[in-house]
């Protein structure tokens, strides 16, 4: 780094990579440690939070001891590279850090990560993610110590063998135990926990799913409990809630008449999917689904992981990243998952296309949740079709509409007329519009001008000409003798003064 590349820091301010101390403390090594866990990053000591150079006294054997303190205090130890600049006459010394390869470094038994501008101290969850990450694995591949092989089907190993050879159309001669080592979901003869949720023989501890049928926010019609292997729950899911979807025959002409439930199926297979491969069984809670009149509520525990947002997944700005690995790669083999990482978008597109309206996602209660709701999307083609179909029709009507108005227009101004035309001031003339004036002119051009034509010299609607024509004749400065069709208009004399 240079003198311009530190003061370019300076004026960008604290970020996601930089951070200003004014003097070596417990701080420094927290904010090092924090730039090791994410993507490294730089601390300028002599700085302070409003951006100002006020400089640092050292000595010969302070950067010495600093370097000690930070090695001393971080496991895995790290050193991060030291310069010192001057700047406005002031000494700023710069702790550069990189990305540290083996995750998560912690200082005195604390774990911090960097997130924005300020340093996050890690929980568990988020220290064993970072651990699991580093060495590109995770926790459904570590061996279930509670569970042993005896605890999963060999017939449900079979099935799911099944359904890999009707995929690729190839033959697997493994047998089932054999098949499942060959993809890691048995480890030196020991069951690991995805191999348990995907296969577990009877009750399955850690896979619980609630359903409900809900009536209101507290009254329940029908409600199911689940608590088996993940493939399983994932067909009894999908059928209890399509046994609760109301459902439409559309009449085609063919001897078939096709089916159209209130919401998408394909959107629910998807969302049922993301919640049983993505869901985080290390925590207790369990999956809850709610079918009410007018949405679905589906809530999963566990957050989103590595850093992605609400907002990043709305707007496709993210790189997937797997809780359970292996849940994950078994759903694909059998073609439920075609592409990691797509599941939003794609349910996302699904309702759209079905035309209902998007569907709400949301972080809550430790968990992750998504809203499907029955109500359709206003189709703005079809709006337009109906519109133009009326701006037609009224064009096509407009004369005897005019006729009509003003055959009563003429009886009602005709006496108040009468009573009014004294009160009518020159002051009214003013508060006239550029377009009533140009009617005006033109009305006093030629009586018997028809308001179509009036609407063209002046270049509005005919609507609009009609609308300030009767503003005109109810503000006694102009009137219509005769017929609509045969008579003329006239300008009150006090007016035209």
């Amino acid at each position: 780094m240079n003198k311009q590349d530190i003061q370019n820091s300076i004026n960008q301010g604290e970020n996601e990579q930089a951070e200003f101390k004014t003097s070596f403390s417990k701080e420094v090594i927290e904010s090092l440690v924090a730039f090791s866990n994410t993507k490294g990053g730089i601390v300028l000591i002599g700085v302070n939070d409003s951006k100002k150079i006020v400089g640092v006294n050292i000595s010969d054997e302070s950067i010495a001891n600093w370097i000690n303190e930070i090695k001393q205090n971080t496991v895995p130890q790290i050193i991060p590279d030291v310069e010192l600049f001057e700047l406005d006459q002031k000494t700023i010394v710069v702790f550069k850090i990189i990305e540290y390869p083996i995750k998560p470094v912690s200082y005195k038994n604390k774990y911090f990560k960097r997130t924005a501008n300020s340093n996050h101290l890690l929980n568990v969850e988020e220290i064993s993610n970072e651990h699991l990450k580093t060495i590109n694995s995770s926790w459904d591949f570590y061996p279930d110590t509670s569970h042993s092989i005896e605890t999963i089907s060999v017939e449900k190993i079979k099935s799911f063998i099944h359904k890999i050879e009707q995929r690729t159309q190839n033959t697997i001669e493994l047998p089932p135990l054999d098949f499942l080592s060959k993809l890691e979901m048995i480890r030196n003869n020991q069951l690991t926990f995805g191999a348990y949720l995907l296969f577990a023989k009877e009750y399955c501890s850690i896979s619980d799913v609630q359903i409900g049928r809900f009536k209101s926010d507290i009254t329940i019609i029908d409600s199911l409990t689940l608590s088996t292997d993940l493939f399983t729950e994932t067909d009894a899911i999908i059928a209890f809630i399509k046994k609760h979807l109301m459902v439409e025959y559309i009449i085609t002409g063919e001897p078939q008449h096709i089916e159209r439930f209130d919401y998408p199926l394909d959107a629910i297979r998807e969302i049922v999917i993301n919640m049983i491969v993505h869901r985080d069984y290390r925590d207790s809670s369990a999956s809850i689904i709610k079918i009410f009149d007018d949405r679905i509520e589906f809530y999963n525990p566990g957050k989103l992981i590595g850093g992605i947002t609400i907002e990043n997944l709305l707007s496709n700005n993210y790189t997937s990243q797997a809780r359970n690995k292996l849940i994950a790669k078994a759903f694909k083999e059998v073609g439920m998952i075609e592409r990691y990482g797509s599941g939003i978008r794609r349910i996302l597109n699904i309702c759209e296309e079905y035309g209902i309206i998007r569907p709400k996602i949301e972080e809550v209660f430790n968990g992750f949740r998504i809203l499907l709701f029955k109500e359709k999307l206003i189709n703005t083609d079809v709006v337009k079709d109906v519109v133009k179909n009326v701006v037609d029709n009224v064009t096509d009507v407009t004369d005897n509409v005019t006729d009509v108005v003003d055959n009563v227009v003429d009886k009602v101004v005709d006496k108040v007329v009468e009573k009014v035309a004294d009160k009518v001031a020159e002051k009214v003339v003013d508060k006239l519009s550029n377009n009533q004036k140009h009617i005006l002119l033109l009305m006093s051009q030629n009586q018997y001008i028809s308001s179509r034509e009036l609407a063209l010299k002046v270049g509005i609607s005919q609507r609009k000409t009609q609308e300030n024509i009767r503003k005109l004749i109810k503000m006694m400065i102009l009137t219509r003798v005769g017929a609509a069709k045969g008579g003329y208009w006239e300008i009150l004399n006090d007016t035209k003064k």
